[in-house]
């Protein structure tokens, strides 16, 4: 199964969790960044028992200066 592209079975918790990789696919870098600073603990994406994990790590290509600025407010 390829996360990335969606591709799932078509249960009912594979719709939820659908959801959840296309709000990921469509994130851009910086909302990442800034979910990954300031996610409160336990936040599903950063779970790696769930598939949401997998989608976010393969997205997520760090942070730039800028984005770390503009995150932190500094600048």
């Amino acid at each position: 199964m390829d996360l990335l592209k969606g591709e799932g079975g078509g249960k009912m918790a594979d719709t939820e969790e659908q959801r959840e990789i296309d709000t990921i696919n469509n994130m851009t870098q910086h909302e990442m960044a800034r979910l990954w600073r300031y996610a409160p603990a336990g936040h599903p994406y950063f779970d790696k028992t769930k598939p949401y994990w997998e989608v976010f790590n393969k997205r997520f290509k760090g942070f730039t200066p800028q984005i770390s600025k503009s995150i932190d407010g500094g600048g």
